[in-house]
């Protein structure tokens, strides 16, 4: 017994001008050479619009939108080092600065130092950003502790470069707290 192929046999009439070759689409070709599907603005009886019927300030306003829409993409420079580097002793006056002017007169509350750190830090911030170092990055942290005969140590760890990157800390003592504002600076490339 012979076993029967399930792929079916092509028939020398069906076969089409390629002799046995499966065709490419179902269309002829050569009948579809004349036809086109109709656009859009036909269906709608509108005619379509072409960019000669543009003025040149429309067009000047549509390139500029499609200006507008391209993300540039800039080369690397393979800069190590920033142009303006970081000068401490700035950093540092600022920030000593801010501290003693918002809380020379300042008594401890426990309950609003929370928000008066926030505000300080944003400040300092504030403040060190408008001294232009390019290419930094900074963190600003604030800390304000009531005086009530005790000790305290305050330790930060990072990981970072330590030929780029610094810190910088400012102190205000009142009668009543303590106060330390921490401003670190990571080179960013």
């Amino acid at each position: 017994m012979e076993k029967r192929s399930k792929v079916p046999k092509i028939l020398a009439a069906d076969a089409g001008p390629e002799g046995g070759k499966r065709r490419q689409s179902l269309f002829d070709k050569d009948g579809m050479k004349g036809k086109r599907a109709p656009s859009n603005y036909e269906a709608l009886g509108m005619a379509p619009v072409e960019e000669e019927h543009f003025s040149d300030s429309v067009k000047t306003r549509l390139l500029a939108f499609k200006a507008h829409r391209v993300k540039i993409r800039y080369a690397n420079t393979y800069r190590l080092e920033p142009r303006n580097k970081l000068r401490d002793y700035l950093v540092r006056n600022k920030a000593q600065a801010i501290l003693t002017n918002r809380l020379q007169e300042a008594k401890y509350d426990g309950v609003s130092s929370r928000s008066l750190c926030a505000s300080i830090s944003e400040e300092i911030l504030k403040a060190v950003k408008e001294l232009n170092f390019d290419r930094y990055k900074y963190v600003v942290s604030v800390l304000i502790v009531e005086k009530a005969g005790q000790a305290i140590n305050v330790a930060s760890r990072w990981v970072w470069d330590a030929q780029r990157d610094t810190w910088v800390s400012a102190k205000c003592e009142t009668e009543t707290f303590i106060a330390l504002a921490l401003v670190m600076a990571c080179y960013y490339e």
